[in-house]
């Protein structure tokens, strides 16, 4: 019997076919499994974390500071020095290699539900172990640096779509990255690596699902921006529906 790595190197090699119907039905029905939960979860976890950040920042800089801070003209990014920008790029860099494994745990969370498993809320809090941690926290700074660096080089057009447009192709190209690591146990790199090999076989489909899924959360803000929290699950069931329908669980 072929490892789940022959597989995939296979389907590096000699692509794969993707029904966009098929895939979004099973991302959409997954999805009911765990919307109610992951998105209570998601809205604990940000009120929490809102709220100690704030205390933190507070008893750093002081109530009132903060509350100059956060005036509309203040706000204004024309008026952010270069010094402030780079504590920001860092710090939001370092933010979202921190909380890679949360989402992770959110995918993990979907194929549970898929399989019939029980899962908890540690379940989300599964892949701050070490040996995932890493590549997860490596995997998410490559792509935060290319996706930085890719689009850095496209705004010198003077076109700053083209940036964006560089930014949500790195997005798009890196959606199997993570689903590799926790389901896989590729190394980020591998990962990383894998995921553009894998995506570029069908990456018109794979962008469909990815807008359609987007636009479905965006829905979410509209109703008393609260429901945001439980349309974005869908979005983790998306990465766990597009990776069975490439790789499977066999």
């Amino acid at each position: 019997m072929k490892s789940n790595k022959d597989r995939i190197q296979e389907l590096k090699t000699n692509g794969y076919s993707l029904n966009f119907e098929t895939v979004f039905n099973l991302a959409f029905e997954n999805y009911k499994k765990i919307a109610v939960y992951a998105g209570l979860l998601l809205l604990v976890s940000i009120l929490l974390f809102g709220i100690t950040t704030s205390i933190i920042v507070a008893l750093t800089i002081g109530f009132g500071n903060l509350e100059a801070m956060l005036k509309p003209e203040n706000l204004d990014p024309k008026n952010f020095s270069d010094e402030f920008l780079a504590y920001y790029l860092v710090g939001s860099t370092l933010l979202s290699c921190l909380i890679s494994p949360f989402l992770a745990g959110f995918i993990k969370m979907a194929h549970c539900a898929q399989i019939d498993e029980e899962f908890h809320v540690s379940t989300v809090f599964k892949y701050y172990q070490f040996s995932y941690f890493k590549e997860l926290f490596f995997a998410t700074l490559i792509i935060t640096v290319l996706s930085l660096g890719f689009s850095s080089v496209l705004n010198l057009t003077g076109l700053p779509m083209l940036g964006f447009f560089g930014s949500l192709t790195i997005s798009l190209l890196s959606i199997l990255t993570i689903p590799l690591i926790i389901f896989s146990n590729y190394t980020a790199l591998e990962a990383v690596n894998t995921s553009f090999s894998l995506v570029s076989k069908q990456p018109l489909i794979l962008f469909g699902l990815f807008i359609v899924s987007y636009l479905f959360c965006i829905v979410g803000f509209f109703f008393f921006i609260i429901g945001l929290f439980f349309t974005i699950p869908l979005m983790f069931s998306m990465y766990y529906a597009i990776y069975s329908s490439i790789i499977s669980f066999k």
